[in-house]
């Protein structure tokens, strides 16, 4: 595809879609073309979102041009897990020295990658406060093969950092998630970085099969809908869901998407379609707040030319079905007409803790980064 009036200009490009669009033979190399001169980034999806729409097995395309602010990227292979942090600290010192840095959005493989130490050596390399966005990508469900596109084209081991730079632009973050805790809380007695070994010094994998009963037969799958709230030791959340990617029955053990550590507790979770709706409303609500904007349509909604990237996860995804995108529809009505909405559904999410400072990796939460330029 030439480039036209439409794509001219642009400066960053934002790419979601499906591994089979993205193993199509010359997807970058054409995508280059078609916007010539800017930063491409994405990664495959376990469903796309668009306007106040999902979809699935398809290719979303987002280009930005901003009038002042500039697009800086860095890219970092990660080989395997134990690579998570290095690769993280290597993107945050690649755009630590940039001046008028304002935000960054991450984009990284969604298996053999532990998030939660990705985003932990990012952050320790960026100035204090940076606001942080962005997913881990999918695969459909399939958790066997991921891709994430970057400048070098498309890759099945990185992560790829945008820094956004310009001292008018401006952010507004939310991540909530909709769960509600059941049965008791239990302690962290054995844990490995994101491996789950020992809860209340039991095999963790034979506490989780006693409480899922019947859904135990479908282990690792049905995992996604009952994940883990994390507590700490006044059993207070902490504002962190943790979902189980696998298991390990000869460790006994679960493998989660994001790190645990000793000492804390967990709890499991479990969720209605109503909930998980009204969890994506309050993060729209919450970003538009932190943004700075009303926030609700009748109010004026955020400003014009406002840019959400929402990045959910696949789990909310099975749980809804046929109306997940009443999520998305929640999301759109609450920042209102004037907000182009793009994003993916991920194995993971990328966002702020309750204090809409630290970053932190996410599981079965609707995030919500709202960007405006002024």
């Amino acid at each position: 595809m030439p480039p036209d009036a439409t794509t001219e200009g642009a400066q960053l490009v934002l790419v979601f879609g499906s591994v089979a669009r993205f193993d199509q033979p010359g997807f970058a190399d054409g995508l280059a073309a078609a916007f010539p001169g800017a930063v491409l980034a994405g990664c495959s999806t376990a469903g796309e979102i668009v306007g106040d729409g999902v979809l699935d097995e398809s290719c979303t395309v987002t280009a930005i041009r901003f009038t002042r602010a500039t697009i800086a990227v860095a890219e970092a292979d990660i080989g395997s897990a134990d690579e998570s942090q290095p690769a993280g600290e290597a993107l945050g010192r690649a755009l630590a020295a940039l001046p008028d840095l304002s935000g960054v959005l991450l984009f990284a493989r969604g298996v053999a990658v532990n998030g939660s130490a990705l985003i932990d050596g990012l952050v320790s390399c960026l100035p204090a406060g940076i606001p942080v966005s962005g997913g881990l990508a999918g695969d459909g469900g399939a958790f066997t093969r991921t891709l994430v596109l970057g400048p070098s084209g498309v890759s099945e081991g990185r992560a790829v950092a945008v820094g956004l730079r310009g001292a008018g632009l401006r952010f507004g973050l939310g991540s909530v998630g909709g769960w509600e805790p059941f049965g008791p809380a239990r302690k962290v007695t054995r844990s490995v970085g994101n491996r789950l070994l020992e809860l209340d010094g039991e095999p963790a994998l034979n506490v989780y099969k006693r409480y899922l009963g019947d859904y135990a037969r479908d282990l690792p799958a049905s995992g996604l809908l009952f994940p883990f709230e994390l507590l700490n030791g006044n059993h207070d959340s902490v504002g962190l869901i943790r979902t189980i990617l696998g298991i390990d029955e000869a460790a006994g053990g679960l493998i989660l998407a994001g790190t645990v550590e000793e000492g804390f507790y967990l709890r499991l979770m479990h969720a209605s379609t109503d909930g998980l709706v009204d969890g994506a409303e309050q993060a729209g609500a919450i970003a538009a707040a932190d943004h700075g904007a009303a926030g609700h349509p009748a109010d004026g909604g955020a400003e014009p030319q406002s840019l959400a990237l929402l990045v959910s996860c696949v789990g909310r995804k099975l749980v809804m079905g046929d109306r997940v995108e009443e999520e998305v529809q929640a999301v759109a009505d609450r920042l209102g007409p004037g907000v182009v909405l793009t994003g993916f559904y991920s194995y993971g999410e990328i966002g702020p803790m309750r204090d809409l400072v630290d970053c932190r990796l996410h599981n079965q939460t609707m995030t919500v980064a709202l960007l405006t330029e002024r």
